[in-house]
């Protein structure tokens, strides 16, 4: 199940939102208040509409959570009895390796089935190997543990340990909280009448970018045949990934806020205007944020971070876009993306401190990285970066040229609104102004009237599209 469903918004959605606001409420107001928390019905709520968000899909993945959840909780126990031993290293090491092996195994097994068969393995007898947001339920599991070993949290209760991975909102959004974030909320969240208003603008926000403008975005380019386009739309259809990809992530990111807001959890931005960005570096400052801090924290770090040499930061930084890019999948493509980036990175790293690339003007950094990031986004694109090739093939006369394409005022629109949601809205006064003019009661009712009336737009195209699916779906 995605959040963009009808199922999940006319529902799931409303049915956890309304029971949990319900209970916090009881909870501060009435005399069975401490009752209420002593019995935590909260958690135990969050936990079955979890348990249900998962089922839905297929109810082998709740299995297979459930055996994942009391695996890592009972190693979580015993790593907090023998973490000042040496076992305890030994016990780490060997769970993370069953987690991280598992994960393996479900990503690239499936492969490996279908090329042994020739093919006859159907997208439908892979999807059943798959588990929905196995990646990040196993960073999760990797945080759990190693935060105990270090010391850094307490091991939860099996309430707290079930809580924290299978939390719906940020594992389905591809959001990687680390427990030692987690663990001090689960007791001492509240939700006030502020918490609520500012949740359910997120999740409007979030609607609205996710199938408004990533769906409309996706739609259109599914609807360009490869290797039948002009040079002007091979362009154009790359922006429009570009756009449909952060559209989708953010649009997806900013639900998953605005729901934990209202369950009572604050998490950390994960996107922060990327396509602002001045560098490679600077743009995975900005992108997905909390899988870069899961990989800063239990690799980069643990390799010696920038500490050690020039020459070892250098392999670090190496080996953390490596495995990036062998994490997001099988094929050559991500591997490529991942060296790709490592290698722009490294770059940066060894000329910052040169004459030339101080005087550079930030616009041309701006400019170069943006060009960069937009041919390094169609490897995402495609399954193979033979299909990557033939976005620039020279394939001579095409049925449609980007006249065709580009008369779309619709698409065009879209497009043009999405590039500076994109960028301008992350210019500080643009920031600024915003909030000085939603400071006023009336300026306040204006952005809730605007944000009501787009959210029930996006509502509509939701009930009216077949498209809407989850790029990080499959990661």
């Amino acid at each position: 199940m995605s959040f963009t469903t009808q199922i999940f918004t006319f529902f799931l959605m409303p049915a956890s939102l309304l029971t949990s606001l319900l209970l916090s409420y009881l909870e501060r107001h009435t005399k069975a208040g401490d009752t209420l928390r002593r019995l935590r019905l909260q958690d135990l709520l969050l936990i079955a509409f979890s348990m249900c968000f998962y089922a839905w899909a297929w109810t082998m993945h709740l299995l297979v959570l459930i055996a994942v959840n009391m695996f890592v909780f009972l190693t979580g126990i015993l790593l907090e009895k023998t973490r000042a031993r040496k076992s305890g290293r030994i016990l780490l090491t060997g769970a993370v390796l069953i987690l991280i092996g598992g994960l393996f195994a479900v990503k690239y097994i499936p492969g490996l089935i279908s090329f042994i068969s020739g093919g006859t393995y159907t997208a439908h007898h892979l999807s059943l190997l798959s588990i929905l947001g196995i990646s990040f339920i196993t960073f999760t599991a990797v945080s759990y543990l190693t935060d105990i070993y270090r010391g850094d949290a307490k091991p939860g209760n099996l309430i707290d340990c079930m809580l924290y991975l299978l939390f719906f909102p940020k594992i389905v959004s591809g959001r990687v909280v680390l427990w030692k974030e987690f663990a001090p909320q689960i007791r001492s969240r509240t939700v006030t009448a502020e918490d609520a208003a500012s949740g359910m603008n997120r999740i409007m926000i979030g609607f609205v970018k996710k199938l408004i403008l990533a769906d409309s975005f996706g739609l259109a380019l599914s609807q360009m045949a490869l290797g039948g386009m002009d040079r002007v739309t091979v362009v154009f259809s790359m922006l429009l990934y570009m756009l449909q990809i952060y559209y989708d992530f953010s649009g997806y990111s900013d639900i998953a806020i605005g729901l934990s807001r209202m369950f009572g959890f604050r998490f950390k931005e994960n996107f922060s205007f990327p396509y602002r960005a001045r560098s490679i570096s600077e743009f995975w400052r900005r992108w997905h944020i909390s899988l870069g801090a899961w990989f800063r924290e239990y690799v980069y770090f643990p390799l010696g971070g920038s500490r050690t040499s020039r020459r070892k930061t250098l392999r670090n930084l190496a080996a953390v876009f490596l495995l990036t890019g062998i994490w997001h999948g099988a094929g050559l493509n991500y591997l490529l993306w991942g060296v790709i980036n490592g290698i722009f990175v490294i770059v940066e790293r060894l000329i910052a401190n040169t004459r030339a690339y101080k005087k550079t003007p930030d616009w041309v950094k701006w400019l170069i990285t943006m060009n960069v990031v937009l041919c390094f986004w169609q490897l995402f694109r495609f399954e193979s970066v033979k299909q990557v090739a033939w976005l620039f093939k020279d394939v001579g006369k095409v049925p449609y040229t980007w006249q065709y394409y580009l008369s779309d005022m619709r698409l065009v629109t879209l497009t043009l609104i999405a590039m500076a949601g994109a960028t301008l809205f992350g210019i500080p006064r643009v920031h600024a102004l915003h909030e000085k003019l939603t400071g006023t009661p009336l300026g306040y009712l204006v952005q809730e009237l605007l944000l009501l009336v787009l959210f029930v737009i996006a509502i509509l195209f939701m009930v009216n599209s077949t498209y809407s699916p989850f790029i990080y779906f499959r990661y």
